[in-house]
């Protein structure tokens, strides 16, 4: 058996029911596109941001603006092809404004898909993209700057996970110092997927 296509179905099974997704509010509030996720099926890495912005919900891609080409570009000075890893956010649709998505917003959302993906894809390691992502995974007020870079885990199905937080693409944008410490980061959570 193709363990590959194997997942590769089950995320099409997931996903297909939930491509008009009316569950919580942000499926009444003006996106285009429910943006579930892309990349390898089989990913021992994972990445996880907090929601769809305006390009991704145009293009039905996760992480393609600015915030995405500074990933993709990060990914790759490390070796990593996007389509090595599984790329998606705690929601799926575009919140509006690019707001943070509310509580019950994410909430809804992590029980529909997000769990669902991980448990389906099986990754070694979940590297969380930002505070918002990584508060779905932590549940606890979090300040990024004190958490990223630091090795949690948490089980899905009966397997620990690894969960590595750092700063959103975004972020980083608007503070470049942080460039190093982020690549460093993402760079943790590859080799560590690798182990």
């Amino acid at each position: 058996m193709d363990i590959q296509k194997y997942k590769q179905e089950l995320l099409h099974e997931l996903h297909a029911p939930y491509k008009n997704c009316q569950m919580c509010p942000l499926g009444k509030l003006g996106r285009k596109n429910i943006v579930f996720g892309e990349g390898n099926p089989n990913a021992k890495l994972m990445l996880v941001g907090e929601g769809p912005g305006q390009k991704e919900d145009e293009l039905c891609r996760p992480f393609v603006g600015r915030s995405g080409q500074l990933l993709t570009k990060v990914l790759e000075a490390l070796n990593l092809s996007r389509e090595e890893v599984f790329i998606t956010n705690v929601v799926k649709c575009r919140p509006p404004n690019n707001r943070k998505p509310l509580a019950n917003e994410a909430d809804i959302c992590t029980k529909l898909l997000l769990f669902k993906q991980i448990k389906i894809i099986q990754p070694k390691v979940i590297c969380t993209l930002g505070s918002a992502a990584t508060q779905t995974f932590l549940n606890e007020n979090i300040k990024i700057t004190k958490m990223r870079g630091k090795i949690f885990s948490q089980k899905f199905n009966t397997k620990k996970t690894l969960i590595i937080p750092t700063f959103h693409p975004a972020y980083v944008l608007r503070n470049n110092t942080k460039i190093k410490e982020f690549a460093d980061d993402i760079k943790l959570a590859r080799n560590s997927s690798k182990t």
